[in-house]
């Protein structure tokens, strides 16, 4: 009998990848990080987190968790326990209530962003995104065969603003959502009520999701609470919001977060877990409910300790004639400029060669980033005073 499968033609070498993947450019955070890391010269300022482990409660839930037996699969949704806790958290902070039909326990608000992304973008749509931001949710577009459209925030009257014209000027009819980070990752600017209010009502005049950051939402020096859309968003709303424990509860590394979405695309996003994580370790979740319940105290003594480091680094970094910074609203970053600097992963470079200190390069933050270097203050008085010591000598 013949053969009658289709000939295939031979293809020297492995088979491609695909081509969207290949031109992802790698986190201009993570190359200077990843080649200086472990170098006991360098003080490294350049990652979002604090430089204190995660308080000694939360680790004794996730090990008692772990010695009785807490290892096995968890739910796609999470645990239910944490997502009641979840809950009651945001029902105490929040105007609107939220239903626990529209809560997802996610593996940190990384995994919570990338499954919007698989959620909401088809190949061709837009994203109009907020920059200078931390990068990845514009990466999780591109994955997805999306276009990140970057409207940059600017300095205005000594403060950061975002053009709420610029911003909806750049909607098209491939625009598929909005993206922010509030408050925000690098600059520290945080969107007042009224802001929220005009880009929700223009998302749901034209049909747009807004997908809101709040990760630092508990880092907010003026209130207890930042302004969110779950002030604002009724239940069937298209906004999502992502949270995560990395921040207020200094749990980077235990990859824990959650999203807000309606109940629809919650189930949704519950289906998606599956696919990509299943579900975060159930450890870590019983850590998590323990972070809620009791951690109230840590969030307020951190947030003190991280208002005396604001105000040391512009103090320090404002005594130098060359640098330029507004005085952060939220978060723990100062996102400051320097006269004379062509570029700034250059002078990333440079100051860790010369100071022995440890940036984030602004141009890795997206459009309006260019002229800028970001530093993480969330450091032990000592470190912090070192590094900006060792910053004056090198920029003056």
């Amino acid at each position: 009998m013949a053969d009658r499968r289709p000939a295939v033609r031979a293809v020297p070498g492995p088979p491609a990848i695909r081509r969207r993947i290949a031109r992802i450019k790698e986190s201009g955070i993570r190359v200077i990080a990843n080649a200086t890391m472990g170098r006991e010269d360098v003080i490294p300022l350049w990652f979002g987190e604090s430089d204190q482990p995660t308080p000694e409660f939360i680790c004794d839930a996730a090990a008692a968790a772990l010695r009785a037996g807490d290892t096995f699969y968890a739910p796609n949704r999470g645990k239910p326990e944490l997502v009641t806790t979840i809950a009651e958290y945001e029902n105490r902070l929040y105007a609107k209530p939220i239903a626990e039909d529209r809560i997802v326990v996610t593996n940190a608000g990384m995994n919570a962003l990338m499954i919007a992304a698989e959620l909401l973008v088809d190949p061709g749509d837009e994203v109009i995104c907020v920059t200078p931001v931390w990068p990845n949710f514009l990466g999780c577009v591109e994955i997805m065969d999306g276009h990140p459209v970057e409207v940059a925030l600017a300095p205005k009257d000594g403060r950061w603003h975002l053009d709420l014209d610029h911003l909806f000027g750049a909607v098209t009819a491939r625009t598929r959502a909005i993206y922010l980070s509030t408050p925000n990752n690098p600059t520290g600017w945080m969107a007042e009520r009224d802001t929220l209010e005009a880009i929700l009502e223009f998302c749901r005049h034209h049909g747009l999701w807004v997908v809101s950051d709040e990760v630092y939402a508990r880092v907010v020096y003026d209130r207890d609470v930042a302004p969110s859309f779950l002030d604002l968003a009724e239940p069937d709303d298209a906004v999502i919001v992502v949270n995560s424990f990395s921040k207020s509860w200094s749990m980077t590394g235990w990859r824990l977060g959650w999203v807000v979405a309606p109940a629809e695309a919650a189930t949704m996003m519950e289906r998606l877990n599956e696919f990509n994580v299943a579900s975060p370790a159930a450890a870590a979740q019983t850590a998590g409910i323990t972070a809620i319940r009791q951690g109230e105290p840590h969030v307020l003594e951190m947030r003190a300790g991280l208002a005396r480091a604001r105000d040391t680094v512009m103090a320090a970094l404002g005594a130098i004639d060359r640098v330029e910074l507004i005085r952060p609203d939220a978060a723990f970053y100062a996102f400051f400029g320097v006269h004379g600097m062509n570029s700034p992963t250059a002078m990333a470079w440079s100051l860790v060669e010369q100071a022995g200190v440890g940036l984030a390069p602004g141009d890795a933050f997206g459009a309006g980033g260019d002229n800028y270097l970001r530093i993480c203050y969330a450091k032990s008085p000592d470190l912090l005073e070192t590094a900006l010591d060792r910053l004056a000598v090198a920029l003056r």
